[in-house]
């Protein structure tokens, strides 16, 4: 895929888990900084942070609810988007059975990673960050990683097997 930055409006969804001060809050406030730091130098246009929990219940009413509905569908993009790109995200949205002690019920879910990064360039999505292209794997902070070493000043990005991007100068 190549495309003209200066054409080009990015932005980036990052969907968390929970905005509360747990475990992983240092990591999400250092992504969070790092997303700030593009926006303000025009690496991209604009962020939007999501908070969409743990996981989605997928055999209970909670999947069909607008907020479970939007999250597999959201999912389902993502996983289209693997596909035709010839990545994967299966590992990183695992479908699970879960089982509670308390009620002793069970249900299958969907089990959402920590942090989820998907980056759209003109409105269409162009990378989802956790994924893997079998050789290795891209995480949010490698994908944060190629965003701050680009441009925005009249350069061709071509997007390479690893989700790396790869800058040419414009030809005048």
């Amino acid at each position: 895929m190549t495309t003209e930055t200066t054409a080009e409006r990015v932005t980036v969804d990052l969907h968390v888990r929970s905005l509360t001060p747990r475990a992983g809050h240092g990591r999400q406030e250092a992504v969070i900084e790092r997303l700030e730091r593009l926006a303000d130098t025009g690496q991209i246009h604009e962020f939007s942070v999501h908070v969409w929990g743990r996981q989605v219940s997928l055999s209970t009413a909670a999947a069909r609810t607008d907020a479970g509905q939007n999250v597999l569908d959201r999912v389902e993009r993502f996983r289209d988007w693997a596909a035709d790109t010839d990545r994967s995200i299966s590992s990183f949205f695992e479908t699970r059975r879960v089982s509670s002690q308390m009620t002793e019920e069970s249900y299958v879910a969907l089990v959402l990673p920590m942090f989820t990064f998907a980056e759209y360039h003109d409105g269409e999505l162009a990378f989802v960050a956790p994924c893997s292209d079998g050789d290795g794997v891209c995480t949010v902070t490698d994908r944060l990683d190629t965003l701050e070493h680009s441009t925005t000043v009249t350069e061709t990005l071509e997007a390479d097997g690893n989700g790396q991007l790869i800058a040419e100068e414009a030809e005048e």
